[in-house]
């Protein structure tokens, strides 16, 4: 019975069973809630007919790391294919903003934080988006696939590659009283 209550706990999701970092910890926060989360939502400048120039935010699985408590990297990872229309605008300009949020775990709910609400932390990353080198495709794939087993039956003829978000701004809403700006120094110094 034990082992079986065991394996029920590293299934909940990390906001749902660990405790928050408090809102004077903006890094740590940061690392959390992007642990925490499997997708974000990614924004780039449209390069599509109709929508050039024009902001353009898509849905994106991804991953810092396998799940469970200090297990993530911190670098968001993902999982692309130049058929994809937010990868096209990538191409043109590797620019983008992505934003997770403690709303897409039990967290908010538990609590009836609405996803606007600053208690409820979403984090706002801004940087590029660019191609993982061979030395780390095996920690970018052991992350994603963790946690999105899916993606390994994804069809092969799609040509996926992995990539990640090269962090250049962090901005973190967790508490009342505005953004705090955390640095990416501070960012990668802390563990979630």
């Amino acid at each position: 019975m034990l082992p079986l209550l065991l394996m029920c706990a590293a299934a909940l999701p990390l906001a749902a069973r660990a405790a928050i970092p408090a809102p004077e910890e903006a890094a740590r926060m940061a690392r959390f809630v992007l642990h925490a989360c499997d997708w974000g939502a990614l924004a780039t400048l449209s390069t599509q007919e109709g929508l050039r120039g024009h902001p353009f935010a898509n849905i994106f699985s991804l991953s810092d790391g396998p799940p469970g408590p200090h297990g993530g990297s911190g670098v968001p990872y993902l999982y692309l294919t130049d058929m994809e229309i937010s990868v096209q605008d990538l191409e043109i300009n590797s620019n983008a903003s992505l934003t997770v949020s403690l709303a897409q775990t039990p967290y908010c709910r538990k609590h009836k934080y609405d996803p606007q609400n600053p208690l409820c932390a979403h984090i706002i990353f801004c940087g590029t988006i660019v191609k993982v080198n061979d030395s780390e495709v095996g920690l970018a794939k052991k992350a994603l696939f963790t946690r999105h087993p899916e993606m390994e039956s994804w069809p092969k003829d799609h040509n996926w590659f992995f990539a990640k978000f090269n962090i250049t701004n962090i901005w973190v809403l967790d508490y009342f009283g505005g953004l705090k700006i955390v640095t990416p120094e501070e960012y990668y110094s802390v563990k979630p």
